[in-house]
């Protein structure tokens, strides 16, 4: 599995960004597939995911409300839309490939990482 993520960028609080990650070697089609993130000094945390199918999404309660995950099964790539974006959104994003058919919010039950994505959102 290769994952490129993107869309990281600099945005002001109350911006959206929409990041994305194409699997390019096509191997997460049966796989729940999502989004992690990291900020400065914190631990690496389960933002969002959804099931093989692109039908049942989880997200953690910091997002629930403002961000969107959705994946697009025939070019094998996955979005998270972000909207109403604060500063403690600042964190590199990683998209994760789940060991099952249904995402994880458990980082041990990931079986490929992307490489990251940098956003940060100023105040």
């Amino acid at each position: 599995v290769q994952l490129q993520a993107s869309g990281g960028g600099l945005v002001q609080a109350g911006g959206s960004l929409r990041l994305s990650c194409a699997d390019s070697r096509r191997t997460s089609s049966n796989n729940g597939v999502g989004w992690f993130r990291q900020g400065p000094e914190k631990e690496r945390e389960f933002v969002a995911g959804i099931n093989w199918r692109g039908g049942e999404a989880t997200y953690s309660d910091s997002v629930k409300g403002r961000f969107t995950i959705s994946r697009d099964r025939v070019k094998n790539t996955v979005y998270l839309q972000m909207t109403n974006l604060k500063p403690d959104d600042t964190a590199v994003y990683y998209c994760a490939v789940a060991r099952r058919p249904y995402m994880s919010t458990d980082a041990r039950e990931i079986a490929y990482w992307g490489q990251g994505t940098l956003v940060t959102v100023s105040s």
